[in-house]
Formats: C-alpha cells, sequence, structure tokens
C-alpha cells in the first residue's frame, strides 16, 4: 500500500543539492513551493528534521512501504545537520540546537535502518553533558528533554552503556516523582496532560512505570477533555488542542486504556505501526543479502 502522507522536498545547501534531502509539513515560509520555475526550488525552503521524523511516523502509520523515500540522501542530509558538539540544527541554514533535534534523528536512522546519518558518539556526549542526570536535573531539565536523552539512547541500543546503574535509578526516582495526580515537567511546575506521555513513556522506557498510579493518571487526563467540542487540553477547564489531544491519548495508551492501540514508548507510534517497519526492515535487510543497514538499536 502506498499513499501521499508526505511531500519530499530537497535541502538547499546550495541552489539545490539532491544528494541530501528530507521532509516538510507545508511551505512554511509563506510562499509556493517552487517558486523559480519547475523542478527549480527556493534556497531557503528546505527540509525539517522534526518534520522528516514526524513524516516518516505518518507514513508508517498509513501503511506506506517508504519505498519513494531516498534513503541515502535524507541519511545524508540528516547527518549534515549534526554539529561538532554532538546537537542537531532543525534545518540546514542554521537554528537552536538541542537535544529534541537528537532525538529526532535517532528515530530517523532507527527508522530507516540506518545509523549513518549520525555520530552516535559524539550525540551521547553532548547527551551526558545536557545536566539531565546531574544534580542540577531537579532544577533545570523538564520531563520531554528528559523523554529525549532516554528515547535516544534506547534508539541507539546504548542505554546502559551510556548511563551507570546509579544514574539510571536516580533519573527513575526523578521521574516517579513528577507524579501528582497525572505528571509534571519539573518540581514546583502544575500537572501537565503531555507529561502522561513524556514522563510516563521514560518510566515504561526504564521499566518502572508500573509503580506509578494508573488510576490518578487516568482521572487526570480525562478531567481535561472537553466535553462539548472534544480533544483534551492542557489543564482542566481549558481549551484543547491537537499537541495535547495527541498525547493525552498517549498517555492512555500506556496506561492500557481499552480501545486503544499500544503506544511505542520510544518511536511514539502504534505497536501496529512499529510491527509493519520491522515487517520493512526485514524485507530491506533480505534484499540486501544479509548485510542489512548500520545496525539497530536496543529498543524493540
Amino acid at each position: 500500500m502506498q499513499t501521499g502522507g508526505a511531500v519530499i522536498i530537497f535541502f538547499s545547501f546550495f541552489e539545490s543539492n539532491l544528494s541530501r534531502c528530507g521532509l516538510r509539513g507545508s511551505s512554511h515560509i509563506g510562499i509556493p513551493y517552487r517558486t523559480k520555475g519547475p523542478g527549480v526550488l527556493h534556497p531557503y525552503d528546505s527540509g525539517h528534521i522534526a518534520m522528516t521524523y514526524t513524516g516518516l511516523c505518518s507514513l508508517l502509520i498509513l501503511g506506506d512501504d517508504l519505498s519513494r523515500i531516498n534513503k541515502q540522501s535524507c541519511l545524508a542530509g540528516v547527518r549534515a545537520l549534526q554539529l561538532e558538539d554532538g546537537s542537531f540544527y532543525a534545518v540546514p541554514e542554521g537554528s537552536e540546537n538541542d537535544i529534541r533535534f537528537i532525538y529526532c534523528a535517532a528515530c530517523i536512522c532507527y527508522m530507516l535502518d540506518d545509523w549513518s546519518g549520525m555520530d552516535i558518539q559524539k550525540a551521547i556526549e553532548y547527551i551526558r553533558g545536557t545536566g539531565f542526570i546531574s544534580h542540577r536535573c531537579p532544577l533545570l531539565c523538564p520531563g520531554g528533554w528528559t523523554f529525549c536523552a532516554i528515547a535516544s539512547l534506547c534508539l541507539m541500543g546504548r542505554l546502559e552503556e551510556a548511563l551507570s546503574q546509579r544514574e539510571l535509578d536516580r533519573i527513575r526516582r526523578w521521574c516517579v516523582m513528577r507524579q501528582q495526580n497525572g505528571f509534571h515537567g519539573r518540581p514546583n511546575k502544575p500537572v501537565d496532560t503531555c507529561y502522561s506521555f513524556w514522563v510516563g513513556a521514560t518510566l515504561e522506557l526504564l521499566d518502572v512505570f508500573q509503580y506509578t498510579n494508573f488510576e490518578k493518571n487516568r482521572s487526570f487526563i480525562l478531567s481535561t477533555q472537553d466535553r462539548l467540542v472534544g480533544g483534551f487540553a492542557k489543564w482542566p477547564d481549558s481549551h484543547p488542542d491537537p499537541l495535547h489531544a495527541y498525547l493525552g491519548l498517549c498517555g492512555l495508551s500506556l496506561i492500557g486504556e481499552p480501545s486503544l492501540q499500544k503506544v511505542h514508548p520510544a518511536l511514539n507510534i502504534t505497536q501496529r505501526a512499529f510491527q509493519h517497519l520491522q515487517q520493512l526492515q526485514q524485507t530491506w535487510r533480505e534484499s540486501a543479502g544479509g548485510r542489512g543497514g548500520h545496525g539497530h538499536g536496543g529498543q524493540h
């Protein structure tokens, strides 16, 4: 089955560079595609690493076989976004660079079954240097960044190599302490629907989510639901939005809410989509004569 769930666009480092590509969600600078004529792309209308991640996820959810994705060009585009300190830009023209985009890069490499898109060791060094495992963590690091760090290391298959048992236990404890009824992202912050996934998925990846109070978490998430128009909000009695509606459903999925498909905690797609990905990867490896890509991480 093939779908039109995402549009491929080339990263434009110069006029255009067909060896580096990625996905984008829309004409985000407010101009039509290909404004310089047929087949000629605007030099500053490039792909985005987060859109590449979500585009690949969307295609997998829709059952696409990813045959129209130029994997090597996509990986080259991701690789070109990595900085010397191990972090990633979002776009080739320059942007913020932080652990969110390491996570996007790790997901892309994992889904394409090829880790040539990043220098893993540099990324690990950046993750370790962010402070999320240090004494500063309770003050500075939000739950979403902790998720990006732990999920990235799991996808790389380097969690226990990168972090000591003592460090992992401290992260487990810090995350467990984020629950009040739902979860908040850091101390002295209000509980927020989205952290039911960001912190909940982190705890799931660290094998301790079962020690949290599922019923309190469920009650909080449902309390943010708008019974009139639907969707979930950040807080009760607030306006719902797509982000919190999606992550609220993911949070409910993690605790086994009936009628919801189980979510894959590291990739943040359904287990059905993940199984489809595994089937594709097996086909790729067989067609490559057993050579496969550059190795998978350890999160399955």
